[in-house]
């Protein structure tokens, strides 16, 4: 006489044992071969890069078989795209200029853009009458490129300053000649020369170009057309587990700050990481927005900052921002699906041959 209590229990033990190897199976082959990859920086160490930080340190890129070596760059020579299209690294983080050098014929992919504002401002003296941009007539700045900052550039071109009638002067050695009264207005980013002009006590104002309507993305991770094409896994997996270290460390500020600190900019202060993080946190995540996003429409208007016309945007548009996929996710829920159609419909068949058996 057959038992069919235990037959549905055993049936039920091997399905859930088939489920489990199928799991087993799928992350095995997940991290069968561990890819190699670099990430080169656009500036030294500090809370700007925390989330690949934290994507390294909680093991968010080991978990889908990434080795990843995050290198910070020469601040003398911080460019990242040449390093990127020669091979040197296979992952960057740049600035919105990117589509400039898309423009120009350089495969460049952007993937995700981690500020949704540019963190760059001009800094002047409390105590200069500059307090809007149509103020800069006739005022000596630092010297900067359109290629990189063309932000800065247009916020006065839209005031009715042309910039290439301004005094400008090299930008080494920016912050002496700032002091020093020899610079009226200079460039800095957000978080670094404010940081040290407050901790100095030395007043201050910010002219930002988020403030006068002029948004662009900035800390952009991208790659290249080629390591998207021989390497789509790679890219994917590296996206995702960037992002997932990201919005870790969002969510997670003191321990990323304590590990920037510890394992990365050993130079930097607490404090000062600190103020970073403080004030990253609403370019990196501004209310509605979702971490990483970028649009079509908003690159229109970027190429409009660098004098792109509109049928070379349209000739370049196409593949440059990145898309994801998930197809061996998708793949893997199909495969669970019909095991549990043929475990389903094998029961009665199995159930048949154990009673003719039983007679």
């Amino acid at each position: 006489m057959t038992n069919y209590p235990q037959v549905f229990i055993l049936l039920l033990k091997g399905f859930i044992t088939a489920i489990s190897l199928v799991g087993i199976l799928h992350c095995n082959i997940a991290r069968a071969e561990t890819k190699h990859v670099t990430l080169q920086l656009k500036w030294s160490h500090q809370f700007q890069f925390a989330g690949y930080y934290m994507a390294q340190q909680k093991g968010f890129y080991k978990d889908v078989g990434l080795n990843v070596t995050i290198t910070a760059a020469d601040v003398s020579e911080p460019d990242t795209f040449s390093k990127v299209l020669a091979g040197q690294a296979n992952f960057g983080v740049g600035h919105s200029g990117i589509l400039q050098h898309r423009i120009d014929g350089q495969p460049l992919v952007a993937m995700a853009a981690i500020l949704q504002f540019s963190p760059y401002c001009w800094m002047v003296k409390k105590s200069s009458d500059i307090f809007h941009p149509r103020d800069f007539f006739n005022k000596r700045i630092s010297s900067i490129s359109r290629k990189e900052n063309a932000e800065l550039l247009v916020m006065l071109e839209r005031s009715g300053v042309d910039p290439l009638l301004l005094p400008a002067y090299l930008s080494n050695g920016k912050t002496d000649q700032w002091l020093n009264d020899q610079l009226d207005a200079m460039q800095v980013y957000i978080t670094n020369e404010p940081f040290i002009m407050r901790q100095q006590g030395i007043e201050h104002r910010l002219i930002c170009p988020q403030r006068y309507g002029i948004n662009v993305y900035s800390d952009i991770l991208y790659t290249t057309q080629s390591m998207l094409v021989q390497n789509p896994k790679t890219v994917e997996n590296f996206y995702q587990a960037s992002l997932k270290g990201w919005r870790y460390a969002m969510m997670n500020l003191d321990e990323s700050i304590a590990v920037t600190a510890q394992y990365y900019a050993n130079d930097k202060s607490h404090q000062e990481l600190s103020y970073e993080a403080e004030v990253l946190i609403d370019y990196i995540s501004p209310p509605g927005s979702k971490l990483g996003a970028m649009s079509m429409a908003k690159w229109r208007l970027i190429a409009d900052l660098y004098n792109i016309e509109q049928d070379r945007f349209d000739e370049v548009k196409n593949g440059f921002i990145y898309q994801y996929e998930k197809p061996k996710k998708l793949r893997l829920s199909w495969m669970l699906i019909a095991a549990i159609i043929i475990s389903v419909l094998s029961i009665p068949l199995y159930l048949r041959l154990m009673l003719k058996k039983s007679v």
